[in-house]
């Protein structure tokens, strides 16, 4: 009996022991991504055209690096705070942690050397070398062109600058251990012609990360057998519950019913000069889909994002897309 608690005694020694090397790798060694591009951008105005249509249209990086009026439909940028950081996500929203969005103005970022932006934008690690959490979807940057990473480079740097200092993020354990352990070298790819209509809707899907909020997820990561079919749920702070819609090309609970046309002036609208978003009360429907931002993609990239959502399976997902809060 001496000799079984001593095997078990030794075993448990040894897992200990490995355990904690593990969890000692993560917080030294890792993240592991590599010394950041030397790279200088050039600061041209078509580069600067197209870094604005990438950062409002198309990437939504204003979505979350500004502040946004959730009085109102869709929450829409407040005048005056375009890119300044702050915006919270934490546990009441089903986060692991206190995560802030960074000043990406130039109070925030003139630190940075052009390559550690790039950097950060594409594998989520800082200039400090910290591990930034996947809220910002820097996996979806990191298989962009690297042309278009350096028009928003460019463009951040003609943003107004903001004095506005924001706390700094933090991770509840164990997610403060593997964090550092999500962050990987960037995998850049070529932006395909327009002309290649599905290629370009994948290029640009991806750019705007629309499988992250449409696709359910267990334990943060997205189910790939259920990609694009909604029902993720995202939580206001009063309580309530937004789930996603279903964009597979199903007929009855997907965008299989839908014509090109449909679909891009379901955008469009929001970029009409005349649209107002109407209020909204605490409490009732409302959507964190930046439909603002995104109106304002061009038809051409619309329907190349519709061609590449009707090539995938449809799948059957019947979305019950809002519950108010329990009192």
């Amino acid at each position: 009996m001496k000799k079984v608690l001593k095997v078990i005694g030794i075993l448990l020694l040894v897992v200990i022991v490995g355990v904690g090397t593990l969890i000692t790798y993560a917080l030294v060694a890792l993240p592991n991504v590599g010394k950041a591009p030397d790279l200088k951008v050039e600061t041209t105005p078509e580069k600067v055209q197209r870094g604005e249509y990438l950062a409002y249209a198309v990437c939504g990086c204003m979505d979350c690096h500004s502040t946004r009026d959730w009085t109102k439909y869709s929450g829409p940028l407040v005048p005056g705070t375009v890119g300044k950081g702050g915006e919270t996500f934490d546990k009441k929203l089903g986060f692991p942690g206190t995560y802030y969005s960074r000043n990406i103005t130039p109070y925030g970022i003139s630190r940075y050397s052009d390559g550690e932006l790039y950097r950060v934008i594409t594998t989520g690690v800082t200039k400090e070398g910290r591990a930034m959490f996947p809220v910002m979807p820097y996996t979806h940057y990191a298989k962009m062109d690297p042309e278009d990473i350096h028009c928003i480079i460019a463009y951040l740097r003609t943003l107004p600058s903001i004095e506005n200092k924001v706390a700094e993020s933090h991770s509840d354990f164990p997610m403060n251990i593997i964090i550092n352990t999500i962050p990987a070298k960037a995998v850049p790819g070529k932006r395909p012609s327009p002309a290649d209509k599905l290629a370009y809707g994948a290029y640009l899907v991806n750019a705007s990360g629309c499988n992250e909020c449409h696709t359910r997820e267990k334990r943060g990561q997205i189910i790939k057998e259920l990609e694009y079919s909604g029902g993720r749920e995202f939580r206001f702070h009063d309580g309530s519950i937004l789930r996603s819609s279903n964009i597979t090309p199903d007929v009855n609970t997907g965008i299989g019913s839908w014509t090109e046309d449909v679909f891009i002036n379901r955008f469009r609208a929001f970029a009409d000069s005349g649209y107002v978003a109407p209020g909204v009360p605490m409490g009732s429907f409302n959507t964190i889909m930046p439909w603002t931002m995104y109106g304002k993609m061009s038809r051409e990239d619309l329907a190349a994002i519709y061609a590449y959502l009707r090539s995938i399976p449809p799948q059957v997902n019947n979305v019950t897309k809002f519950v108010p809060a329990t009192k």
